[in-house]
């Protein structure tokens, strides 16, 4: 289930109900089964990846990062697909529930159904089926749009039901902060990427633009966060998310500075990162 990533489902969930809360409609049932339904589509998708990297060979002996299930055969094929099947019923009867309580009406009820049916699509098909998305260059793309997008403006609404343009500024902060620790993943397994005919965003790149790459995705979070807080600047304590800056330098001197084997740490400091931005950004527009 690779319990490290589990924090950015936390993030996008978390960011939705703090700007809920900031403008006074947060709805803790809402936010609790919002969050629910998240971490059982996040634990479906790495269940499903597990699958899709073993099946399509981008797991192998050689690979440097933690060892998967499939591949070493702890889990088989047959156990894994029934846990995925498991997971993919679990979501649809927490994104019911959310949607049924969160009190929208039916038309709203049936886009975020459908959207819920993409959530879950994307999340089997970024390494599964005959030509995995996650294998030509779009695993970024999904990311950014499922855990900023949706994530963050989804639950805002569901909570509030009210949408605001500026919305998208913190939405893609944590769109781009999630899509960091995917690049750190992939940044790590270039070099089992390339002999799979696994085509990420590092190994088109090359690992030197990849890791400016990543520098721009930490500074575009934050950028995103500093432009918002001076839209409707109320007060010093807004700018409180700053205080993670050094763990964003930190993780990013280490994507410059370190080979691919000892990356792996910092994909779960860059979770935890992310997790801890939307925590003070949260706090400081409550305070």
């Amino acid at each position: 289930m690779r319990l490290r990533t589990l924090p950015l489902a936390l993030a996008c969930i978390g960011m939705g109900a703090f700007l809920a809360g900031a403008d006074g409609k947060f709805n803790f049932t809402v936010f609790s089964l919002s969050l629910l339904t998240t971490l059982l589509l996040q634990i479906l998708s790495n269940l499903a990846n597990d699958y899709g990297d073993a099946v399509h060979g981008a797991d192998h002996d050689q690979r440097k990062g933690p060892l998967r299930q499939v591949q070493s055969g702890a889990i088989s094929k047959a156990q894994m697909k029934n846990a995925i099947i498991l997971f993919v019923v679990l979501s649809l009867i927490s994104g019911l529930s959310l949607l049924y309580l969160s009190g929208i009406s039916l038309k709203v009820f049936i886009v975020f159904l459908g959207l819920g049916l993409l959530s879950i699509g994307a999340a089997i098909l970024y390494t599964n089926g005959q030509l995995p998305y996650g294998y030509i260059g779009l695993g970024d793309l999904f990311v950014f749009l499922f855990f900023g997008l949706l994530g963050v403006i989804g639950s805002y609404y569901l909570q509030t039901l009210d949408f605001e343009w500026r919305l998208i500024l913190p939405a893609t902060s944590c769109g781009l902060l999630t899509v960091a620790v995917l690049n750190i993943n992939n940044i790590r397994d270039i070099e089992s990427d390339i002999t799979a005919g696994k085509r990420s965003i590092p190994v088109m790149l090359g690992r030197s633009k990849a890791n400016i790459y990543h520098a721009l995705l930490l500074l575009g979070g934050l950028a995103c966060a500093i432009i918002y807080v001076l839209m409707d600047f109320q007060g010093p304590k807004q700018f409180l998310f700053l205080l993670v800056l050094p763990l964003m330098l930190i993780n990013s001197k280490a994507i410059f500075t370190k080979p691919s084997e000892l990356l792996d740490p910092y994909l779960k400091q860059m979770a935890i990162t992310s997790l801890l931005f939307v925590l003070t950004f949260g706090i400081g527009h409550i305070l």
